[in-house]
């Protein structure tokens, strides 16, 4: 079934977010979103998690689906070590202690969220959601704090999770899209609208 924003609009404080906006995602791939902060980029997210209801409109193609999200803040549980927050997810010790070393972070499995730097807090996030059998995946600014060679790890962990599923990945950094979105679409507003450059 197609996944896809269906004459969406949202308003706050009488203020335009989205206003009838539709989006068709693909079956597969990533689809990159870039735009001037508060131009309603991560409503659309939220909104298409279903974490918020649209004021008009819906999100078509959602129902019964599960969906993996990397919000903006991290997100993990503090009184939990990295590999705990790993496993509520991966649900398996073997599993969860492979992803610590695919994110190069297998010596801070029994760390806490606040001894990690903001740049591991990041990768522990992402790889969260990567594990999360999910049909949907929504990214935003998922690599922020990352240096170049982390980047590039995480970069191909994406793009394999992309591979059998819609990815939705928010990023105000061009670079970061070019090198990993089949399709890239700059938004302006508010309300939101996009022009697609890919």
């Amino acid at each position: 079934m197609s996944i896809y924003a269906d004459h969406i609009s949202k308003s706050y404080n009488g203020v335009p977010v989205l206003s009838d906006f539709s989006l068709i995602l693909p079956d597969h791939g990533i689809v990159g979103l870039s735009g001037p902060s508060g131009c309603g980029k991560t409503t659309f997210l939220h909104i298409m998690a279903g974490l918020i209801s649209p004021d008009s409109g819906s999100a078509h193609g959602m129902e019964g689906i599960r969906t993996g999200v990397v919000f903006q803040e991290d997100r993990l549980l503090p009184w939990l070590t990295a590999q705990e927050n790993l496993n509520l997810i991966v649900n398996n010790q073997t599993h969860t202690l492979q992803w610590l070393h695919s994110i190069q972070l297998s010596d801070k499995a029994d760390s806490y969220p606040s001894e990690l730097s903001g740049g591991m807090k990041r990768r522990i996030a992402l790889a969260r959601a990567l594990a999360y059998d999910c049909e949907l995946l929504l990214l935003d600014e998922p690599f922020q704090g990352l240096d170049d060679a982390l980047k590039v790890t995480m970069y191909e962990l994406v793009r394999r999770a992309a591979l059998a599923k819609p990815v939705i990945m928010v990023s105000h950094d061009i670079i970061e899209l070019n090198e990993l979105a089949d399709q890239i679409y700059q938004a302006s507003g508010t309300p939101m609208t996009v022009k697609k450059t890919r």
